[in-house]
């Protein structure tokens, strides 16, 4: 009967091949030449995985030389499928002029119990090797993985995300869009609403009312300040070099029906004016008549941070932009192009603000 087969295959007759393997498989289940005639009628009518998973099954429990050959040319045929298919896929995606603008492609973090087969995963759409694949698969904070044609990347997206590898894509016109307001204080405030004294883009300072309500969600980092230095080396010579000294706190206020994120500074913040901002404790110090204690820089954003979070108590905050500078700080081509909307004094450009408006900016257009 298999010589039937063969002969079935040899007219392209799929439908009387299939009939006979039904027999054939019935009655002899673990032959090997059943079983890769089953994997060609798989290949044959485009069920090209189940086909590659009876290949891969002979070359692991056959040793028949001729069996063996053909599923290793079935397997050839099948990647031969899988990159015709992949190059019409990208060529479309990219067809499209609005598809070539400039974008990015970001890795969410996965479980580290589900790292291994999805190394697999990304290896094969990424035609990686695994090893590459896993250590390129992050299970903590985001991942800026690759940079191009946001029609390219949306395609690897689409493509990680149905085999269950969280990402996401943008272009970088999307968060170039978005207006930054950096916040000089709170000139008012209740449960409901309040008023910020701000900076627009243009520079020009002015009140900005709006409703707690409005707010979608808090992104917050931190920015190391660099500074140069006189250090001796191992030698005792002396040598120059340059060290974080410190970092400067920033907090993002998202409005997405505005389009706009609100910037709030440590650096920047005017604590002595508008309404005051204590902690719980200061506050009882001064109705019980007892002054508090000297603050410092620190303290007044502590506090502030403790309003705000009081004000927008079950909003989300993102607070992994040290894990995603990690990684966005080696495409300094892109954050260099970049508006970072962060007035720094800083005796050099630096990457890191950009990366910070980057973090935001993507955080703002996944969740709007």
């Amino acid at each position: 009967m298999i010589d039937q087969v063969s002969a079935a295959f040899d007219c392209q007759d799929y439908r009387t091949a299939a009939r006979l393997l039904k027999q054939l498989v019935k009655q002899e289940p673990k032959n090997p030449w059943v079983q890769l005639y089953v994997g060609r009628l798989h290949e044959a009518t485009q069920k090209l995985e189940a086909a590659e998973k009876v290949y891969r099954q002979l070359l692991k429990n056959t040793t028949h030389p001729k069996v063996v050959s053909q599923a290793r040319q079935g397997l050839g045929r099948l990647k031969a499928i899988e990159q015709e298919q992949r190059q019409q896929a990208l060529t479309q995606a990219t067809t499209d002029p609005n598809n070539t603008q400039p974008g990015v492609l970001v890795l969410e973090p996965i479980n580290p119990q589900e790292k291994q087969v999805a190394a697999q995963t990304l290896a094969r759409i990424m035609q990686l090797d695994p090893y590459t694949a896993r250590l390129q698969l992050p299970t903590r904070g985001w991942r800026l993985y690759r940079v191009g044609a946001i029609g390219e990347l949306k395609f690897y997206a689409s493509s990680l995300q149905q085999e269950s590898i969280p990402c996401f894509g943008a272009t970088l016109s999307d968060i170039e869009a978005l207006s930054v307001f950096t916040v000089h204080y709170f000139s008012e405030s209740d449960r409901h609403k309040t008023t910020v004294i701000c900076q627009n883009p243009q520079g020009q300072v002015g009140a900005l009312p709006f409703n707690w309500s409005e707010v979608s969600q808090l992104v917050e980092g931190r920015l190391p300040v660099f500074e140069k230095v006189v250090d001796l080396d191992v030698r005792g010579k002396l040598q120059r070099k340059t060290q974080t000294l410190d970092y400067t706190q920033f907090c993002d206020l998202h409005l997405p029906a505005r389009k706009s994120i609100l910037r709030l500074c440590d650096r920047h913040y005017q604590f002595q004016q508008g309404i005051p901002i204590s902690s719980k404790s200061e506050t009882r110090q001064k109705r019980e008549g007892q002054t508090p204690p000297l603050e410092t820089n620190r303290q007044n954003w502590n506090n502030l941070r403790d309003f705000l979070n009081r004000q927008l108590l079950q909003k989300p905050l993102w607070s992994d932009f040290s894990l995603f500078a990690e990684t966005a700080l080696d495409y300094r081509e892109l954050l260099a192009r970049l508006p970072s909307h962060i007035d720094l004094f800083r005796r050099e450009e630096t990457p890191w603000d950009s990366a910070f408006q980057l973090y935001s900016g993507l955080v703002f257009c996944k969740n709007s």
